[in-house]
């Protein structure tokens, strides 16, 4: 839903709740200060705050349709039950009034409204009971009340009635159906993540086996040629292809469908390309040194395919058949930068140290430039250390444009 219409619902909420608000408070008010003047003969000032209060409320609902200020009329209303609350309780007995409760309502009136006010409201009231009782307590203030002595209980239960029916009849119903409106929509929301998931688990299956019937035909195809060196470069695409495919089911199987655990897809990774090798390299060692890091998926299929011409390249050209070998993997996190280091080395034979990453005709090689600059980042090769060593530089993809 878009935001703007977000706004206007809450605003037609927060017009409904106020223009309520004011009615019934308006309308008690009326028939309370009849009740005191005739049921229970007072005649101070009591009756007329009450009478004063709606007509002020009336008012403050007249210019709010006028001019449609929502804020506005919604701090005057509030002003209002605030200074007719906090009077009346002074004239009623003081921090003894049961009128006090009333005060106690404005709170809950003003969390309805927003939160802000909520906070506002919840720090007068707090502040206006301690100095009332504070003002009792030390003299300053002695006990005022203009209640007759006979009427008192009547005017308490009169009181807590009037606090009942704003509490239940008026914030109460809108508390409850915002409470089943929140419930509902968190339900409506979950269901609908629940089928995104389930959208999601199902594509990345889906592009997880189209890619290995993808891997297939090539590998079918490299079985058919009789020229090696064919092959070969068939034999290297389907691991790219197989790098990719690992990805997708690795997401479709796991809770979280958009970050990579790394660690674990390296490991599959490195292992699948030692075993599906025909180099006779299969007394190579993979060492792992890879925190548990999750990645996005636009960072994991471009560094899986870096990491896939890297340890193919090794187990390819840098070691002499059947001879002993290890190949590190290494990959730490530079918090200051924001970035990654990744190193990818071996103990072979290593290449020449005029070849350039950049301008070499090797497909691998070109792939290992070009897959780093993707990932806004850059590769050199440590030419100091035996064998070959790359180190890799790069940021994770987030917002892929």
């Amino acid at each position: 839903m878009p935001k703007s219409l977000k706004i206007d619902h809450r605003q037609v909420n927060q017009t409904r709740l106020l223009k309520k608000f004011i009615y019934n408070s308006s309308f008690l008010s009326l028939l309370f200060a009849l009740f005191c003047i005739v049921a229970l003969q007072m005649r101070g000032l009591i009756p007329i705050i009450f009478g004063t209060f709606a007509i002020c409320n009336l008012l403050n609902l007249w210019h709010f349709k006028t001019f449609g200020n929502l804020t506005k009329g919604a701090v005057m209303a509030a002003v209002f039950s605030f200074v007719g609350a906090a009077t009346i309780t002074l004239l009623s007995g003081g921090i003894n009034s049961p009128f006090i409760f009333v005060m106690v309502i404005i709170v809950l009136g003003g969390y309805v409204s927003a939160r802000k006010f909520g906070n506002i409201y919840l720090i007068s009231t707090t502040l206006a009971i301690v100095l009332i009782y504070t003002l009792s307590e030390i003299g300053i203030y002695k006990k005022v009340n203009e209640v007759p002595e006979n009427s008192k209980d009547l005017f308490a239960l009169i009181s807590i009635l009037f606090s009942v029916y704003m509490l239940g009849g008026v914030f109460g119903k809108d508390l409850l159906k915002s409470y089943h409106r929140m419930v509902e929509s968190k339900n409506k929301i979950e269901k609908r993540i629940l089928e995104k998931e389930h959208l999601l688990r199902t594509v990345h299956h889906r592009v997880k086996n189209n890619l290995q019937t993808v891997s297939s035909l090539l590998n079918l195809q490299a079985k058919n040629s009789g020229n090696e060196q064919i092959k070969n470069l068939v034999l290297s695409s389907q691991n790219r292809v197989n790098a990719m495919a690992m990805i997708h089911e690795m997401l479709y199987l796991r809770d979280n469908l958009s970050k990579i655990e790394f660690k674990p897809y390296v490991r599959e990774l490195s292992e699948y390309l030692i075993q599906s090798t025909h180099y006779g390299n299969h007394d190579v060692k993979i060492k792992l040194d890879i925190p548990e890091v999750k990645l996005s998926i636009d960072t994991a299929i471009p560094l899986g395919l870096l990491i896939n011409e890297a340890v193919t390249n090794s187990l390819k050209y840098g070691f002499v058949q059947n001879k002993n070998g290890q190949i590190d993997i290494q990959l730490r996190k530079d918090t200051a930068m924001n970035s990654y280091h990744l190193n990818i080395c071996d103990n072979g034979i290593g290449y020449s140290k005029d070849v350039d990453l950049r301008t070499s005709k090797s497909l691998g090689l070109k792939l290992i430039h070009t897959l780093a600059r993707q990932l806004k980042g850059s590769v050199k090769r440590d030419s100091s250390i035996k064998g070959t060593c790359y180190h890799i530089i790069f940021k994770e993809i987030t917002n892929p444009s």
